[in-house]
């Protein structure tokens, strides 16, 4: 969503639950991801918390049960960096068609802020640090809290 053409959200988050979802790994690139959802969130009004969980193949197991556990909507955010074995492609791929289907499955949003880098300073240039062009984090956090009210407009 980033750039030119991104689109102004409605991040209304007064009266929801979101549960942000981040892995442990690259904790400089993780730590501003969650920094921006959080920020996000905040000024939104949203009701939220942060789980922890070991790297991005957990995401989406973590994001099926804080939703079946009443969140309105996730902000899933992880850091995978392509090595030299196709590692990268397996945990990428997994970590992906599991959110989806978690969000499918749910019927409840999953902002996606899983950044898959093929070095380290493509995910600094994402994370909203500061010098960064892109605030991913923010981002995720932006599209759920919009999904759950696009979602409520349908009810």
């Amino acid at each position: 969503m980033s750039g030119a053409g991104s689109p102004a959200l409605d991040v209304d988050g007064r009266g929801l639950r979101v549960v942000i979802v981040a892995g442990s790994w690259h904790d400089e690139i993780t730590n501003g991801l969650i920094a921006g959802a959080t920020r996000t969130l905040e000024a939104s009004g949203a009701d939220f918390s942060l789980v922890r969980v070991p790297g991005s193949f957990e995401l989406p197991v973590v994001a099926k049960a804080a939703l079946d556990a009443g969140a309105d909507a996730v902000v899933a955010l992880g850091v995978i960096i392509r090595g030299g074995t196709p590692h990268f492609e397996y945990v990428s791929a997994a970590a992906t068609d599991g959110l989806t289907r978690v969000a499918l499955d749910t019927g409840k949003p999953v902002g996606f802020g899983l950044l898959t880098l093929d070095d380290e300073q493509q995910g600094l240039d994402r994370a909203g640090l500061p010098g960064s062009k892109e605030d991913k984090g923010r981002e995720a956090a932006e599209a759920a809290v919009a999904t759950v009210r696009a979602l409520r407009t349908l009810s």
